[in-house]
């Protein structure tokens, strides 16, 4: 099939890349010159691990093309993908401005019967919006039908789980749409649920709200577990044993952060607002999440006097592993508490792919470091945000021998608390009761 696909950020570029190693043609088309200029020479305007072998095989075998041209892409399509940002609004609605433009952009060029997919995570009703946007602006004399097929990629595995999602979700109320988009996914091999566009809307933002209800959950289950003695770990694995629950998302920690979790639940939270719903449990799920990471800045406080005085390092600054995104990132919020709190602090700070992006977003702040080492030589504590395979492979022992005194903060749970312990290291933990040693009676 011919595709487009508009956007070409985590969505975008990972659908139009994987759909053509699928054998489709795909025009990728974005209105930033920049960008496509960048990938076309071959630089990935995101990381994301095997997209960018992909982009190159593809390109080579002409069966992947990126443009400014809405025309050409519009023109030559069956399938129209809309895959632009939809970021949140000050108030926590989502803002669809960019889904219009598209729209708009479609409008202009569309020359025959067209398939127009919203992939973008947008508001119930965005359907029939971009319905009349394209028959309100020149596109009514064109029969055409809209669909909805949100995306379920998560970053930094988001080229494996296009190849190996459970479920593809198509909303629509066409059979002609339907067929063709049964078609397009029939590759992936994978169950296909059809439905109503309004409801194939509301499940992505159910989805992910009610995942990032699991990761508050549990994050409020390993807060009770200190306070009573409890492992985390433990709770976890009993828990989620049970299939009604599930063991996925049940890793306690400083809490999520990303382009979607955030999002999508102060978007299902608007959203529920403007019907007359008040979406209390997902209220709540934001608030705990707002709140987790102050965790760890309450565990150093334990251990270090005058942090003011103190030298930190900071381990890990995307909000997950294998990314490069630092939006809503835990790391960002600590970072600028840090400096508020605690004026005259030294933090340094190292990721393996994301320092380019938080010298982007706080300057010159803190000190960027080359490497772990660099980070935690001489450093009163070390911060774990993000638990990238390095930061965990350098092992405690390494980490003890560097710091000026052995003080660790996991937010993520890293490494064996009696390890730890033996190592003579002050490790600090989520939802684990740190190891002490029995006091004895001296008579």
């Amino acid at each position: 099939m011919n595709i487009a696909v508009i956007g070409t950020g985590y969505v975008g570029l990972t659908s139009g890349v994987c759909f053509a190693e699928l054998g489709n043609s795909v025009v990728c088309v974005d209105i930033d010159e920049k960008k496509i200029d960048r990938i076309n020479k071959g630089l990935m305007p995101i990381y994301e691990p095997g997209l960018e072998e992909l982009v190159s095989s593809n390109k080579s075998q002409n069966r992947l093309f990126f443009t400014t041209d809405f025309k050409v892409a519009v023109h030559n399509a069956d399938i129209i993908i809309i895959a632009v940002g939809t970021p949140s609004l000050e108030d926590g609605d989502v803002d669809v401005s960019y889904v219009e433009s598209a729209a708009k952009e479609i409008a202009k060029y569309i020359n025959n019967y067209k398939v127009i997919v919203n992939k973008s995570t947008v508001p119930v009703g965005t359907g029939e919006l971009v319905k009349n946007i394209i028959k309100n602006t020149g596109g009514e004399q064109t029969h055409f039908d809209v669909a909805s097929v949100p995306e379920f990629l998560r970053e930094g595995t988001a080229v494996k789980d296009f190849f190996n999602s459970e479920r593809i979700v198509i909303g629509t109320d066409s059979e002609r749409a339907k067929s063709l988009l049964m078609e397009l996914h029939s590759p992936l091999n994978t169950f296909i649920h059809t439905t109503d566009i309004r409801s194939a809307e509301l499940i992505k933002y159910a989805a992910n709200s009610f995942l990032a209800m699991k990761i508050s959950f549990i994050n409020e289950i390993a807060n009770l577990a200190e306070t009573l003695g409890g492992d985390i770990n433990d709770i976890a694995i009993g828990i989620g044993s049970d299939s009604r629950i599930g063991k996925k998302f049940l890793s306690a920690g400083i809490g999520f952060g990303g382009a979607c979790f955030p999002k999508d639940t102060k978007g299902l939270i608007k959203m529920a607002e403007k019907a007359g719903h008040d979406f209390k449990i997902i209220q709540e799920v934001v608030n705990v999440n707002s709140n987790q990471y102050k965790k760890m800045i309450e565990k150093l406080n334990l251990e270090i006097d005058n942090i003011g005085q103190s030298s930190i390092a900071i381990l890990g600054l995307s909000f997950k592993p294998n990314t490069d995104d630092i939006r809503e990132a835990p790391s960002i919020k600590l970072i600028s508490d840090l400096l508020t709190l605690y004026p005259g602090v030294k933090i340094r700070v190292y990721d393996p792919i994301a320092m380019s992006a938080v010298r982007n977003s706080i300057g010159e702040k803190v000190v960027y470091s080359e490497n772990i080492e660099q980070a935690v030589t001489n450093c009163d504590a070390a911060l774990i945000v993000t638990e990238w395979n390095e930061i965990i492979e350098f092992g405690l022992k390494s980490y003890k021998n560097l710091l000026k005194q052995p003080v660790i903060i996991d937010g993520r749970n890293c490494f064996d608390l009696v390890n730890a312990y033996n190592l003579g290291i002050t490790y600090h933990s989520i939802g684990r009761k740190p190891v002490i040693a029995e006091r004895q009676e001296v008579f």
